[in-house]
């Protein structure tokens, strides 16, 4: 923060920022395994979102794909992307499905790419999904979009400093990041591009980043960015086991007090921190004001899209019902949760879902 120099500028002062910056790139990039030429620097997971599948749809065109593939239960910022397409370039947008568990349908995505690859401009699936923290089998999506050279690309947003991640394992073509999801600053994020790739740009102006990302970096939340990062490598894999321990105490908690809730996603494999609970009889907006009012913090949805009076398009996916879907909610665990967090939860919750169903009966 008390660094001054424009990393842009060439003298003194921004040289030192700049190189600073670049180490920045570096660690980022060793903790993701690709090359830190492929790491462009963005304000946010959505602006890399954004920047993925708008570029290579628009990189498409020239040779005459047109048509977006994208997961039902896609972050807005990626399904939106792909609407605004449809609405203002003429894209075809086409969703896969997934199972009930919520995990991407790969014979729908095979069945497609064997009819129409020659119209697939990009395939953008979700590493893991942020409501649930269902992961979805992105090697697999890779294999069957690489014999048509269909750019794949992942928003790892919710799995980044949570699960193993390998850019060059995965053989993406791209794929999104956030700081924020591991304990980094609000409001930086990067896409990882592989290298000798470009794509059209959203943002003009200087050039920086590949002439990708233009805009004056943010240093002190690039690097903050990288440090969170460096700190969430040290421990990851006894932090990762120690947050797992506790959701599964969370879950059980709950289930014990309130009997007939179940939990979404349980059946397949998760990100350790995740719990989207169902409880029949509520209404999630009720639940999550009335354990605000008791201290614990918890969500209807997307944090993103939080305020808007409408049921989860991931659950509705899962088969899930207007109703059922407005029943759910959603705990996260990080590494600042303790022991007495997941003990205090359940024991609330018991008094809170009795006012919910009352409310819910007026």
């Amino acid at each position: 923060m008390a660094r001054l120099g424009n990393p842009s500028s060439l003298h003194a002062f921004g040289r030192e920022v700049r190189k600073d910056l670049e180490g920045a790139r570096e660690s980022i990039a060793v903790a993701v395994d690709c090359h830190p030429s492929e790491i462009i620097f963005t304000a946010s997971g959505t602006e890399a979102d954004n920047t993925a599948v708008k570029g290579f749809y628009w990189k498409g065109q020239g040779v005459g794909r047109n048509v977006v593939v994208v997961s039902a239960i896609e972050h807005h910022a990626i399904l939106d992307s792909a609407q605004w397409l449809k609405v203002h370039e003429g894209a075809e947008v086409i969703e896969i499905g997934v199972d009930r568990h919520g995990v991407v349908l790969l014979g729908e995505l095979e069945d497609l790419i064997s009819r129409r690859a020659d119209e697939i401009a990009v395939i953008s699936i979700m590493s893991s999904n942020n409501e649930t923290g269902v992961i979805q089998p992105i090697e697999k999506v890779v294999e069957l979009a690489r014999p048509a050279s269909i750019p794949v690309h992942s928003d790892a947003v919710q799995s980044f400093g949570k699960i193993p991640l390998s850019f060059n394992s995965l053989g993406l073509t791209a794929m999104s990041l956030s700081a924020h999801k591991m304990g980094g600053p609000i409001g930086v994020g990067a896409l990882v591009l592989r290298k000798g790739l470009d794509v059209p740009a959203l943002l003009h102006g200087g050039g920086q980043e590949r002439d990708i990302r233009s805009g004056t970096f943010n240093a002190p939340a690039i690097l903050a960015f990288a440090a969170a990062v460096s700190d969430s490598s040290l421990d990851f894999s006894d932090r990762n086991t120690r947050i797992q321990s506790l959701r599964d105490k969370l879950e059980d908690g709950i289930l014990e007090c309130v009997p007939d809730s179940y939990v979404n996603g349980s059946e397949v494999e998760r990100l350790p921190g995740i719990v989207n609970i169902t409880i029949p009889g509520t209404e999630s907006d009720t639940l999550q004001l009335l354990l605000d009012n008791e201290g614990i913090a918890c969500s209807t949805g997307s944090a993103c899209s939080a305020g808007v009076q409408r049921p989860s398009h991931v659950l509705l996916a899962m088969g899930h019902t207007d109703v059922t879907a407005r029943s759910s909610i959603r705990f996260s665990l990080g590494a600042t949760t303790t022991e007495s967090d997941v003990h205090e939860a359940p024991r609330v919750l018991t008094s809170v879902v009795a006012r919910a169903r009352m409310a819910n009966l007026r």
